[in-house]
């Protein structure tokens, strides 16, 4: 499977990763497409989804690889995607939700 190379990360958000890889261990990231948790990224203990042939790695943030299912990437091939936190309730299966804060993504066309 190729990596695009398309996710950049804030510090805050790097920051956030490597607590909750201590806390965790391996993770991935999965940018939901609006189902139960709307449009957001998910970062999920490794193994508790499934990658499959449909999920496209657009790169990875301090070592967690970033997916998203090629169909919904269609709408974000042009643009450059940045990870970042911001204070709310995220996805209920994302681990940072018990932290007050959730992972956000931003985008910019290239």
């Amino acid at each position: 499977m190729a990596v695009l190379e398309k996710v950049e990360a804030t510090d805050k958000a790097k920051s956030l990763i490597h607590d909750l890889k201590k806390e965790h261990g391996n993770l991935i990231f999965h940018q939901s497409g609006g189902c139960c948790d709307g449009s957001s990224p998910m970062c999920l203990k490794e193994g508790t989804m499934i990658i499959g042939a449909a999920d496209i790695q657009l790169g990875e943030v301090e070592g967690v690889p970033f997916y998203m299912h090629k169909k919904q990437y269609e709408y974000w091939k042009h643009t450059q995607i940045t990870l970042d936190v911001v204070d709310g309730i995220g996805g209920m299966f994302s681990v940072e939700g018990p932290r007050g804060v959730r992972f956000h993504i931003r985008s910019e066309p290239l």
